[in-house]
């Protein structure tokens, strides 16, 4: 395995999932983060893939079953190799094309909330990679022509004729991204509306509103910002300046929510994800549950497992089993725990 902290692991989940006890920094979050990579190749934690290696090691190979598919994932100094069902796949996309659905869930959500835009848009980005090929393609590219026009614009020189052919690729793709964000946001708004209910027990109204950073046509916004991105040496309109506006009775939800009310605004928002992603891909995602618990009360704990598809398999992790009592809607599900980077039994 060779994967952050783990020498090897091997685990065999019940349909229900597992529950993975043990104090802070002992592996558990790195589990989840494995899980997260096999399904997508996306690490919630982490840019690049070099870095999830174990320290002293040369690369990490993760290989599970989710939804009866034997899945690999080897990473090594050469590169990605890719197989499923024994079958090498010669690219992500390839490999994607017929992988699971995966709701990654953590305290870090809260960023969803009071975080910088760049939150949002990757919320909106994880749902649309996993449910449309053409967002998953357009959004590689558009990142890869971005990166490069922000180079052609720090080179100190004109440029024009380069920087100008790779505005053709982010205006391409672009919109296409921008089109696609504002169905996702279409359809996750009555979802998270209907989850903040539950998850609250209280008539909380919760809206979302796509803003695109560029208004409605790209190319006249590009060339209106043409002189401000010279003189800045960076490209500022396009959709990785786009932002998601989270409102709560009308009101602004970083400013006018409490701490309790924004818990509940990311968890609403996780749950619309999952409800989302299996609308559209088919099959229930599995849902990664980072230390998120603790922090509950019993009554919107219990909320938020009765809004779960019941067949959906939880990995969860915590450092203590304290709740599990007052939480029966887990049902069958396995526990182990967790310590020094090593499974050490089954609770």
């Amino acid at each position: 395995m060779d994967f952050r902290c783990f020498g090897s692991l091997d685990l065999e989940a019940p349909p229900a999932g597992v529950i993975l006890v043990g104090d802070n920094a002992q592996g558990k979050t790195s589990v989840l983060e494995a899980l997260c990579v096999l399904i997508r190749l996306h690490s919630p934690r982490a840019h690049r893939m070099a870095t999830l290696a174990r320290l002293g090691s040369s690369g990490f190979g993760i290989a599970g079953n989710p939804w009866g598919c034997e899945r690999q994932v080897r990473h090594t100094r050469e590169g990605l190799v890719l197989k499923a069902d024994d079958e090498t796949r010669a690219s992500r996309n390839a490999y994607l094309e017929d992988g699971g659905l995966v709701v990654w869930m953590g305290n870090e959500d809260l960023d969803l909330i009071r975080g910088p835009g760049e939150a949002r848009r990757r919320y909106l980005d994880f749902i649309g990679v996993q449910i449309d090929a053409s967002y998953r393609r357009s959004w590689s590219r558009y990142r890869r022509a971005l990166r490069a026009k922000n180079l052609l614009l720090k080179a100190g020189r004109p440029r024009d004729a380069e920087i100008l052919a790779y505005e053709e690729i982010l205006i391409e793709h672009g919109t296409v991204l921008m089109e696609a964000r504002a169905r996702l946001v279409a359809e996750l708004t009555p979802l998270a509306a209907a989850a903040q209910r539950t998850v609250s027990g209280q008539d909380e109204p919760l809206t979302l509103q796509y803003l695109p950073a560029s208004g409605p046509d790209l190319r006249e916004s590009m060339l209106q910002a043409r002189e401000r991105e010279t003189r800045l040496r960076q490209a500022v309109v396009g959709p990785h300046r786009d932002e998601l506006a989270l409102r709560l009775h009308g009101m602004p939800a970083a400013d006018f929510a409490s701490e309790g009310q924004q818990r509940t605004i990311a968890l609403a928002l996780k749950l619309a994800q999952g409800k989302l992603l299996e609308s559209r891909g088919g099959k229930a995602p599995i849902y990664l549950m980072d230390d998120i618990f603790g922090d509950l009360d019993p009554s919107r704990r219990n909320a938020l497992m009765n809004h779960l598809p019941p067949l959906a398999q939880k990995w969860i992790t915590t450092t203590h089993l304290d709740w599990l009592h007052e939480t029966p809607e887990l049902g069958e599900i396995g526990r182990f725990r967790i310590s020094g980077g090593t499974c050490s039994s089954r609770l």
